[in-house]
C-alpha cells in the first residue's frame, strides 16, 4: 500500500537523484514495493538505485524483480555485489535465477559463490525441471527425535533466524532420515520436559524431489500446509517447499492453461518478452489449423451452391449459424481444458465427457434453434421478413421450411 501512496514522490525523487531521501525511505516499504518500483523506472536508474539499499534487503528485492529486469542487474553489478547480492537470496531463489539467465551469466555467479553456496545452487539445478527439487530450499530447522521441548526451542531461537521458515519444524533421526514434522505451536505449548520423539502433531506428509510440481501443488492443496517437506526415494531428508513458491507456479501453470484455450500455444514467456517471429509461431500454427478446418465450410457452401441460389434467404443465416457453434466450442473447450487443469477429470474420463457433451450441446442447439425459428416465424407473422430481398413475397409460402431448417442446422452445428 505505501508503494501505491507514494509513487509519483518516489520516482520524482529518483529524477532528482536525491539517493539519501531515498535510502530513508526505502528503510519503510516491503521488497515487493521497491521491486514495483524499480519495474517502472528508466533501466539507466535501476542499478543506482539497487545500490542504495542494504544488502539483506537486496537479496529480497531481486527475487521479486521480473526476469528480463534481473538480467540487466546482474550485467550491471560487480562480482562483489553479486556475491553479496546472491548470499541473501535463498537458495531456491538462487537456482531460479541461475537456470533463467544465459550461460554466460550463469557461469559468473556460480563463480561469485562460495564452494558450499555452489553446491547447494547446483544440486538444485541438477533436479529435472517443474519437479519438487527444483523448487525445494535445504533452509529448514531439523530436530532430534532425542531433544526434549526445551532443548528444541532453543536449538529453533538459536538457528531459527536465517531459515526459510520456522512455523514447522522437522524431525530428523542421526541418518538424516525424515521422521515427522512439527508445528511451532504445537512445540510451545508442549511440556517442556517432553521428548520431540513422543509429540504428535498429525500424519507425516512428505514429497519426493522428483514429484511433478502440479502433483506438489495438489498436495498444498488438499492438506491445508504452509510447507512441505522433499526426500529421496529412500526418505532422506534434502530440503522443503513453501507455499509461496507454489503459488508461483500455480499461477504459471494457470496462464499456460488460459492461453492454450485461446488457441494458441503456450508462450513461456512475459507477453512483452516474446519476439516477434515466436509470437507468430506461437499462433499461426493453431490459426492456420483453426483456418483449413473453417475452409470446408466454403467447400459445403459450394456444393449446396444450387439450393442456397434457390433460397437465398439461407445465406443470411449461414454467419448467425457458424459463430452459434464457435461460441459453444469455445464454451465447451474452456470447461474441459480447465478441468482436466484442475484434475476434475482424467483423459481416461473421455467416453463420460463426450457423453455429457453431447448429452449437453444437442440440447443447447435445440434450444438456440427453437429461438431462431420463433423468430423467423414472428417476423413472417408481423410482416417484417424483408430481409433486404427484392421479393420478399417469394419465400412467404415457405417459412416454415426455412424456420425448421435453421433449427436443425444449429443443433447440427453446435
Amino acid at each position: 500500500m505505501i508503494g501505491h501512496l507514494l509513487r509519483p514522490e518516489i520516482e520524482e525523487l529518483i529524477r532528482e537523484k536525491n539517493w539519501d531521501v531515498l535510502r530513508e525511505t526505502f528503510c519503510e516499504f516491503h521488497p515487493s514495493d521497491i521491486a514495483e518500483i524499480l519495474t517502472d523506472v528508466p533501466d539507466a536508474d535501476d542499478v543506482a538505485v539497487f545500490r542504495l539499499l542494504p544488502r539483506e534487503r537486496a537479496g529480497e528485492v531481486f527475487a521479486h524483480l521480473p526476469h528480463h529486469h534481473q538480467e540487466v542487474l546482474v550485467r550491471s553489478l560487480s562480482n562483489d555485489q553479486m556475491r553479496a547480492l546472491l548470499t541473501e537470496m535463498t537458495p531456491d531463489d538462487q537456482a531460479r535465477l541461475l537456470e533463467e539467465l544465459p550461460p554466460v551469466v550463469t557461469r559468473r555467479l556460480l563463480e561469485t559463490l562460495s564452494p558450499s553456496e555452489r553446491k547447494e545452487a547446483r544440486e538444485l539445478l541438477g533436479y529435472p525441471a517443474d519437479t519438487a527439487g527444483r523448487y525445494m530450499t535445504p533452509e529448514y530447522v531439523a530436530l532430534r527425535p532425542e531433544m526434549s521441548a526445551r532443548e528444541a526451542l532453543d536449538y529453533v531461537r538459536t538457528t531459527g533466524r536465517d531459515k526459510e521458515t520456522v512455523n514447522v519444524l522437522y524431525v530428523i533421526d542421526a541418518n538424516d532420515k525424515l521422521k515427522d514434522d512439527l508445528r511451532l505451536g504445537t512445540l510451545v505449548m508442549a511440556d517442556p520436559n517432553a521428548r520431540i520423539a513422543d509429540l504428535f502433531d498429525g500424519p507425516l506428509v512428505s514429497l519426493t524431489s522428483h514429484t511433478n510440481v502440479e502433483e506438489v501443488y495438489r498436495t498444498f492443496e488438499k492438506y491445508d500446509r504452509i510447507a512441505l517437506p522433499v526426500t529421496d526415494k529412500d526418505g532422506n531428508m534434502l530440503g522443503i517447499i513453501t507455499i509461496d513458491d507454489i503459488l508461483d507456479v500455480a499461477r504459471r501453470e494457470a496462464t499456460r492453461d488460459i492461453q492454450m484455450i485461446g488457441g494458441s500455444e503456450a508462450l513461456d514467456a512475459p507477453y512483452m518478452e516474446v519476439g516477434f517471429w515466436e509470437m507468430v509461431k506461437k499462433r499461426g500454427g493453431w490459426l492456420s489449423v483453426l483456418f483449413l478446418g473453417e475452409m470446408l465450410t466454403a467447400t459445403a457452401m459450394g456444393h449446396f451452391e444450387t439450393e442456397i441460389s434457390s433460397a437465398v434467404v439461407l445465406a443470411l443465416f449461414v454467419p448467425l449459424i457458424i459463430s452459434s457453434g464457435g461460441n459453444s466450442g469455445s464454451q465447451a473447450s474452456t470447461l474441459i481444458v480447465r478441468a482436466l487443469a484442475l484434475s476434475e477429470v482424467k483423459l481416461r474420463d473421455w467416453w463420460r465427457v463426450f457423453g455429457k457433451e453431447i448429452q449437453t450441446s444437442l440440447t443447447l442447439g435445440a434450444w438456440l434453434g427453437f429461438i431462431g425459428f420463433v423468430r423467423i416465424v414472428l417476423w413472417q407473422k408481423l410482416g417484417w421478413m424483408n430481409y433486404g430481398l427484392k421479393d420478399p413475397e417469394h419465400f412467404g409460402d415457405h417459412y416454415l421450411q426455412v424456420a425448421v431448417t435453421v433449427w436443425l442446422s444449429l443443433i447440427g452445428v453446435v
